[in-house]
């Protein structure tokens, strides 16, 4: 057996598919983002705008999250020391899941070393928690979430992108008294479009089912306390998990969920990727504290991040170009080609300094591959029109629409 060729092939399947991911080494700078240094493979460098950051709100480098982390490293020093029951629970743990709950209106709140943790913890414990659990997982679910509730076992219906009909018509086929969960996002970090949360939790009512929320593309940009699209719509109170991110808007590290404190316990009880995992550094717990509670009363942020989204929409669909927009803060531009994509990604670094990554396969399907802009408030209109001007020239001059890449 020759493993080395078969690792070969393995990579140059991706290679010919124009799937193969390139990481980018990029070094962001102290109170300069979006702006960055890029350090070519040749050594030289190259300042750069980042447009494809998840760190939506620029608070990764706000003075009130780096004053927490620097008090916190100066007390506690670097690691946590260990898993949360064997010494690594601190009173930063503690600060940050009251700030959690409180945020989400919740008993209390859980934190994991990731939010793709705490999807998948949570998700695959449940089915030891509530034997002949049935859930109905949205077709366009992160990877997360179909990793935990594949690794649950046990039954699950995959439910039609945000189709309530089918939904129902799924819940209706199925024992009346058998335990279920629905499990859906806010919104969908790919299209940008939301979750029909209210029409859900009706469904769930109506069903005697708990709901499963991701907000993780949503929270700290939405509502007027920044807990996500269902505090926005008023729907907070009827979800009976909800997961978010501190790694996106909030700027800093780590995922949690939050619920009702026997949920929680439960959870934090049973779930293998809470107990077996060591906790965040104190120093990252208080930076992500610091974050969600200033963002909490900083609704000018929000306003802004909007704004900024909102402009770069307008900017980028005045160009003609097959711009993805379901009104959220994701700008998605549609190319439709693995290989166009990378082309145009490469293209935009190397000439205008303009940073994004391809999306390709299997993040998105095939033949839906695209940029992914996500602008922040820190992302001002000057850059927005260097943008716009480079996607102009590039998309002419490719004529990616119909025609094949000559440049």
């Amino acid at each position: 057996m020759n493993y080395t060729d078969m690792l070969d092939a393995a990579l140059q399947r991706l290679h010919d598919e124009g799937r193969y991911r390139t990481f980018i080494d990029i070094e962001r700078r102290k109170g300069n983002f979006p702006h960055a240094i890029w350090r070519k493979p040749d050594g030289t460098e190259k300042e750069i705008t980042v447009w494809c950051g998840n760190d939506y709100l620029g608070m990764g480098q706000h003075p009130v999250v780096l004053a927490a982390m620097h008090e916190a490293l100066d007390a506690t020093g670097a690691g946590s020391g260990g898993t949360r029951n064997i010494s690594g629970t601190t009173v930063y743990h503690k600060r940050l899941e009251a700030e959690l709950a409180d945020l989400h209106g919740k008993e209390t709140a859980l934190v994991f070393s990731s939010a793709y943790i705490a999807n998948d913890a949570t998700l695959s414990t449940l089915k030891t928690i509530f034997p002949g659990l049935i859930i109905y997982s949205d077709a366009l679910n992160h990877a997360s979430m179909i990793e935990g509730i594949r690794r649950g076992g046990g039954l699950k219906r995959i439910f039609r992108h945000n189709d309530v009909a089918h939904l129902r018509a799924l819940l209706e086929a199925d024992d009346p008294a058998a335990p279920k969960l629905i499990a859906f996002e806010s919104i969908y970090s790919m299209d940008g479009d939301f979750g029909p949360i209210r029409e859900i939790c009706d469904l769930a009512e109506e069903f005697g089912a708990l709901t499963y929320l991701d907000e993780v593309h949503a929270v700290g940009m939405y509502g007027p306390r920044g807990a996500g699209v269902a505090e926005r719509d008023g729907q907070m109170h009827r979800l009976d998990i909800i997961n978010g991110t501190l790694g996106k808007a909030f700027g800093v590290f780590g995922g949690y969920i939050a619920a009702s404190a026997k949920m929680v316990d439960a959870i934090r009880s049973y779930a293998p990727g809470f107990i077996f995992t060591t906790s965040l550094p104190p120093v990252v717990a208080a930076g992500a504290a610091a974050s969600v509670r200033h963002l909490k009363q900083d609704q000018s942020i929000r306003d802004r991040h909007q704004a900024a989204a909102r402009m770069l929409k307008m900017r980028l669909k005045a160009l003609g170009l097959p711009l993805i927009d379901h009104g959220s803060h994701i700008v998605p531009v549609h190319v439709g080609d693995p290989v166009h994509c990378k082309m145009l990604s490469d293209m935009l670094l190397e000439q205008f300094g303009v940073y994004v990554q391809p999306i390709n396969y299997p993040t998105v399907p095939k033949g839906t591959e695209r940029l992914r802009f996500t602008p922040s408030p820190v992302h001002d209109p000057k850059m927005i029109d260097g943008l716009v001007k480079a996607m102009d020239t590039l998309w002419a001059r490719c004529a990616l629409n119909r025609a094949d890449i000559s440049a």
